[in-house]
């Protein structure tokens, strides 16, 4: 068993650090971008996230979730409603080759696990080459005060001036925003969100 996958078997998911009952400052941040209707959205890092049913429960066509973890998947497509166009890839989103142009990359969380430059790299070409010229991206990381760690691996940090840096020239940001994620203990982390845009090719 991997570690996430360990992870997520060692407690139930309402006591996972990152847990939480809505995903309101994504939801927030997609709602300002006007998703469109049928919309085909990849949620990297989904974990157990609920985000998935909320997007579907909007109009979104298609989702795509990406985890380490299968367990994880598992959890979240409980929360997804019968019937609904829902996929599940169970591997490292920088190793990924999309089927499909999405119109939303969403991703809370997990590019700031990747610590080294390659890994980085890998990650923004495998953005790249799933969005549509002109999708959306929402992404969202720990903050420059944020943990220093997560689960016991180590973290990168960004301000929104960094994290649009590292997304690139061919994105366009449209928002920025600092939340502080409250855990299900009472600890505070605070984390940067960007809402960015494909250029069109």
């Amino acid at each position: 068993m991997g570690h996430w996958d360990e992870t997520y078997a060692a407690r139930p998911e309402t006591g996972l650090t990152w847990f939480e009952d809505r995903p309101v400052t994504s939801l927030a941040l997609i709602d300002k971008a006007e998703l469109p209707k049928g919309a085909a959205v990849v949620d990297v890092g989904a974990g157990a996230s609920r985000l998935a049913g909320a997007l579907i429960a909007r109009g979104a066509g298609h989702v795509t979730l990406i985890d380490l973890s299968e367990d994880a998947l598992n959890i979240a497509m409980r929360h997804v409603p019968a019937g609904a166009s829902l996929s599940c890839v169970v591997g490292d989103v920088t190793e990924w080759v999309p089927d499909r142009a999405y119109d939303l990359w969403h991703d809370r969380a997990a590019f700031h696990f990747l610590v080294q430059p390659e890994q980085q790299d890998r990650y923004i070409a495998a953005l790249h080459k799933a969005l549509k010229p002109g999708g959306l991206v929402v992404l969202a990381t720990f903050a420059p005060d944020g943990p220093a760690t997560c689960s016991n691996l180590p973290v990168m940090h960004y301000d929104d001036t960094a994290l649009a840096a590292r997304l690139g020239a061919r994105f366009t940001v449209l928002d920025s925003l600092r939340h502080v994620h409250v855990t299900p203990k009472g600890n505070e982390q605070p984390f940067t969100y960007l809402l960015a845009q494909r250029r069109e090719d």
